[in-house]
């Protein structure tokens, strides 16, 4: 992997994905070629979670490219740096997160998110779970914080969840009134984004 441009081929990359899914190749086997397959293996990511980016993106416009590598920019610093270029042979248990209602000092949803941000950056979630699905996109919104910012800040906490909350409070208290939650809508199979 070419460590200086890697932005740039990823940003290909996502484009490429975009056009497929635009073409008809709808599921993670058909939509990425074995290079990359490859390119993706070296930045710790899987062709799952960047299918979900791109799927999301194609019917609402978020979470985006630039999310999208921003996202995957942590994954790759904590995969290369952490974990020395390992993956993990993990993948966690859906049925072992915290609840969508889940609460931590009355916050709804940052159990869950937590738990997902720390799945995340150890490479070892599920193809059915995304970190920055529309629920997370809806909470991450609603206490201004960006999904990669949010990302750095679990990995920089470890396992002290009272600094992540202090994180989320802050933020919060520092949004614009002006943030307004966008409209949901059903993607196919059922989905919601919003």
């Amino acid at each position: 992997m070419d460590n200086y441009h890697w932005p740039k081929q990823f940003r290909e990359l996502f484009e490429d994905t975009i056009e497929g899914y635009r073409g008809g190749r709808r599921d993670a086997e058909t939509l990425f070629e074995a290079e990359q397959r490859q390119f993706l293996a070296e930045l710790g990511a899987t062709p799952q979670e960047i299918f979900d980016f791109v799927e999301d993106t194609f019917y609402g416009q978020e979470p985006g490219f630039e999310t999208t590598l921003l996202i995957t920019a942590v994954r790759r610093d904590y995969f290369l740096t952490v974990q020395k270029g390992k993956r993990s042979s993990r993948v966690i248990d859906m049925d072992d997160l915290p609840p969508k209602a889940a609460q931590l000092d009355g916050i709804e949803w940052l159990p869950r998110i937590i738990e997902k941000a720390r799945a995340k950056l150890r490479g070892e979630m599920p193809p059915d779970l995304m970190y920055c699905c529309g629920g997370d996109r809806a909470f991450l919104r609603e206490h201004g914080i960006h999904a990669a910012d949010f990302l750095r800040e679990v990995w920089a906490a470890g396992e002290d969840p009272g600094r992540i909350l202090d994180f989320v409070r802050r933020n919060a208290a520092n949004r614009p009134a002006s943030i307004a939650a966008p409209a949901c809508q059903i993607l196919p199979g059922g989905r919601v984004k919003c």
